[in-house]
């Protein structure tokens, strides 16, 4: 270090000999040049995490969300048939739509499921609703899948539901009158329905849901989430994946959400609003 050092001083001096720096600047010089040259600590980034523990909003209730009567099983889980034909709803989906998203975007949320839960008898046991209201129970090495598969498993089977050919039109009974008492009119609703369907960054679902303190309320969630994750109750839903609607409208998100309310089921809305009072 001392050889380094006056090595430094010798250097430094014969460089500047001519010019009138004074020596406590040259001192200072050599002083940070040794500094440098000693091995500095380094600092790695922080490895990726696995993945995250989801906080939840303690749950409301048990009541089923994929049918009336009960929940979505994963044993094993199973695609669910269209309560229609793949044509049956061209006022705003085409057939071939209908049948690519039916048919192997759903099927794959099955399949993914079925295989990620293969070796967890205690999960398939479970119902699709209870594994995505405590997704802290899935094991962290499936727990993404089952979030994202069961999601999208869940979303599909209600929202396959809640059209139907002969829907459209304004809303009717209990829903009607509620969605005029929150929204102030079925227009109101409408708009800002769609406007939180065009406003969801890339992929995902805009909803209307129930909370916990019973009232309506319009929400949007990423990728496959269901709102029950949140503990609210889902009682309808529009699908804003680019599948759900590319073949027809492209780019044009807005027009298929505003042809959607041409299929929409009342009558189901309806019965799941009433559900959803009762729990």
């Amino acid at each position: 270090m001392f050889k380094l050092w006056f090595s430094l001083k010798f250097l430094v001096k014969s460089t500047f000999k001519r010019l009138t720096i004074p020596a406590f600047a040259i001192a200072a010089l050599i002083t940070g040049l040794l500094v440098a040259c000693q091995p500095q600590e380094v600092v790695e980034s922080p490895s990726p995490t696995a993945t995250p523990v989801v906080t939840q909003t303690p749950v409301t209730s048990n009541k089923p969300v994929a049918f009336p009567d009960r929940e979505l099983s994963a044993n094993p889980a199973q695609l669910p048939q269209l309560p229609y034909a793949a044509n049956a709803l061209e006022k705003a989906i085409d057939a071939q739509t209908m049948e690519l998203h039916h048919g192997r975007h759903h099927q794959t949320y099955v399949d993914n499921l079925n295989k990620a839960l293969a070796e967890q008898s205690n999960l398939r046991s479970s119902s699709i609703e209870a594994m995505l209201r405590d997704l802290n129970n899935v094991p962290e090495n499936i727990r993404t899948t089952v979030r994202n598969n069961a999601g999208g498993h869940l979303n599909h089977t209600i929202f396959w539901q809640i059209m139907s050919p002969t829907g459209g039109g304004q809303p009717t009974g209990q829903i009607a009158t509620e969605i005029n008492q929150t929204f102030g009119s079925f227009e109101q609703f409408r708009k800002q329905f769609n406007e939180a369907g065009g406003n969801r960054f890339g992929s995902g679902w805009v909803w209307l849901v129930r909370n916990p303190q019973g009232q309506l309320q319009i929400v949007n969630t990423a990728n496959q989430d269901n709102p029950i994750m949140n503990g609210l109750y889902p009682i309808m839903g529009n699908d804003v994946w680019e599948h759900a609607y590319y073949l027809r409208y492209q780019n044009r998100r807005a027009d298929y959400l505003n042809n959607w309310w041409n299929v929409v089921n009342w009558d189901e809305v309806n019965r799941r609003s009433l559900a959803s009072r009762q729990a």
